[in-house]
């Protein structure tokens, strides 16, 4: 799981506490990841410490309660090097919720409907294109942050290939891809239920 490795990798570098991990998180991988939710990132620590792969002390403080700062253990940095060892493998395969809009409205066998689709589509990813740009100035400080923006940009900018569907779904294989309409209910089994 990429949070729990990313957590691991953190710790690589020091002991820390949830917030400061949350923080160094955030200012590692920019406003292109979103924010991490303290609570989810507590449960990736749950989930690690009973796995074994930190390990965690309570420190008191003077007015605030108790924190608990964890330290990666030889087992967690074992776990770390097997991860960044292997390629990312696609784990859900090549599924995308826009294709699903795209056979639906195929589907719907109504030519105006599919270029509405992806006419939307395409207005959305230029919008995101534009959003990217201001995102690769702002990450101007941070090689890392500017490739995930540039790897970012480069998703937009192959699925902008929507292009292409307009192209290849003519009205003739829009009609060919329609699925016939459900038969009307057996005539024998209405006959024998009058």
């Amino acid at each position: 799981m990429p949070l729990h490795h990313a957590v691991l990798a953190l710790l690589v570098a020091k002991p820390a506490h949830g917030y400061e991990l949350k923080s160094s998180f955030e200012q590692a991988v920019g406003e292109q990841w979103g924010g991490l939710n303290i609570g989810h990132l507590y449960q990736v620590l749950d989930r690690l410490a009973r796995d074994g792969l930190i390990e965690s002390e309570r420190q008191p403080q003077a007015v605030k309660p108790d924190r608990l700062v964890h330290r990666i253990t030889p087992a967690g940095r074992a776990e770390l090097d097997r991860w960044l060892s292997e390629p990312n493998v696609r784990t859900r395969g090549y599924r995308d919720d826009f294709f699903l809009k795209v056979v639906a409205a195929a589907q719907a066998g109504d030519p105006e409907t599919l270029t509405a689709v992806l006419r939307r589509q395409r207005v959305h990813l230029l919008t995101e294109l534009r959003s990217l740009a201001e995102a690769r100035v702002a990450a101007a400080g941070s090689p890392v942050v500017a490739l995930l923006v540039k790897a970012a940009e480069l998703h937009v900018r192959a699925d902008l290939g929507v292009d292409a569907a307009e192209h290849d779904l003519t009205p003739d294989v829009l009609a060919a891809l329609r699925l016939p309409a459900a038969p009307a209910a057996d005539a024998g089994t209405q006959s024998s239920s009058a």
